[in-house]
């Protein structure tokens, strides 16, 4: 605590005789005599307070948890918590300064291998804010490749995302136009889809899996149907590692969610947005690349190859103005990935579509639901329809100790009074026993 002796010598050093000299500026009609907040406290007392508030939450660590939707609960290695918080990578910045900063930059240089490795594509950026912004910038980055200002996406989607985009699609003019699913399978439409592609069409986003963990089997055959537009097609990483990566489909540019890579749910965020394209559309893509090159000693040496965001060069030349990154999430990813390996991340997807399977198989046999409601392959969500409002259920499972699925209502329209249920490697046999019992008694 400064005492007032110590007031005194401060004031005198820089030429003051009051406190209330520093505040000479500030006119005195707009002054307050004091803010209305709660008396200090020590440190231990704050503590105290922040600890007796985190009680009342109910975490997935004690609750199992079934939402999804676009944020999931996967275990973590250790070493990667280890790893990010070491300062070199949790306190560093934008690298300006290659030389200094060689940790770092190899940390997104393997980030982006992975991830180009992962989508089947030849570049990634290192790394944008989120999924949802990864698809606005690849629908400006449509319109950068061909001219085309319709961009279509599917219906059954996230409204969030949705929204998004269409703030991104506002100021060149893009107009956002939705293709309808099938109600059977979940599935795209692919009469509606066709019905919509035109001359006039920049770009098509699929997602694979869809926002309701259906695999669609339409996906290798979307870039056949289209003339001259791009194919983008949004992933959950983890998929991958059983499934084939879109660029052997014919992906122009891949984009997706890398939370679940080694990122906890942590209310939402921080998340980590994927973004890889082709060779021949590098020079279009939004974000940074990190390269790989050699000094004047012929030394291995990484720098900043690509930095197309305004800030960094002529604004007219800039991919974009908000395509800043998540570097130290981008650094979670590439240590959980390199923790997993080939092996172990094919083991994880395995894992996760056989429990969604068994699990979706388990609800469906109580009375009451309707599980999954669409007859389709699953990746580890699965869409159910209970008898009971889903908002309510949710409530019950709640004091059950069970975090139930996410209420469909906002997202689709179609689905109203159908819920979302995820499943992951974190959820036991026991997990799933608890739920199903939950369930059998709210039917």
């Amino acid at each position: 605590m400064i005492t007032m002796g110590t007031d005194k010598t401060m004031l005198e050093e820089i030429g003051k005789s009051s406190i209330e000299e520093l505040f000479s500026d500030v006119p005195l009609d707009v002054r307050v005599d004091r803010l209305n907040l709660p008396k200090g406290m020590s440190e231990m007392e704050v503590i105290q307070e922040i600890r007796s508030m985190l009680e009342t939450n109910v975490n997935a660590d004690e609750c199992p948890c079934f939402c999804g939707g676009g944020v999931y609960h996967h275990f973590i290695p250790s070493a990667v918590n280890a790893i990010i918080s070491r300062s070199e990578f949790y306190t560093s910045y934008t690298p300006y300064q290659a030389e200094v900063s060689q940790g770092m930059l190899q940390a997104m240089f393997e980030y982006q291998s992975f991830i180009a490795e992962l989508t089947g594509l030849d570049a990634a950026n290192s790394s944008n804010y989120d999924s949802a912004t990864a698809l606005g910038e690849a629908a400006t980055m449509c319109y950068r490749l061909n001219g085309k200002k319709r961009f279509l996406i599917p219906e059954a989607m996230s409204w969030e995302k949705k929204s998004v985009l269409r703030n991104f699609a506002w100021g060149p003019g893009i107009e956002i136009v939705e293709y309808a699913f099938d109600m059977n399978t979940g599935e795209l439409d692919l009469e509606d889809l066709r019905s919509k592609i035109d001359a006039n069409v920049g770009g098509v986003y699929i997602e694979v899996p869809n926002f309701f963990g259906v695999i669609d089997s339409h996906a290798p055959t979307i870039k056949e149907e289209l003339k001259d537009g791009a194919l983008v097609v949004g992933i959950n990483p983890i998929s991958l590692g059983a499934l084939k990566p879109p660029g052997d489909y014919g992906a122009d540019i891949v984009i997706g969610e890398g939370q679940m890579l080694g990122s906890p749910m942590n209310f939402g965020g921080p998340l980590l947005g994927i973004f890889a394209t082709r060779q021949e559309h590098v020079r279009k893509m939004p974000g940074r690349v990190i390269g790989l090159t050699r000094d004047i000693e012929g030394n291995r040496a990484f720098c900043m190859t690509l930095q197309t965001r305004e800030q960094h060069i002529r604004r007219s030349k800039a991919t974009s103005n908000i395509c800043t990154n998540e570097a130290l999430m981008a650094v979670a990813a590439a240590t959980y990935l390199a923790i997993l390996g080939r092996n172990g991340l094919k083991s994880l997807a395995e894992m996760n579509i056989v429990r969604a399977r068994r699990l979706m198989n388990k609800i469906g046999d109580l009375d009451g639901y309707v599980s999954p409601v669409f007859k389709a392959h699953h990746f580890n969500e699965f869409v159910i329809k209970p008898t009971v409002r889903p908002e309510k259920l949710n409530k019950m499972l709640l004091r059950k100790g069970v975090i139930g699925g996410l209420p469909l209502d906002a997202h689709v329209e179609h689905l109203s009074g159908h819920m979302l249920m995820t499943t992951t490697e974190t959820h036991t046999d026991s997990d799933h026993e608890k739920l199903l019992n939950a369930l059998s008694e709210m039917s």
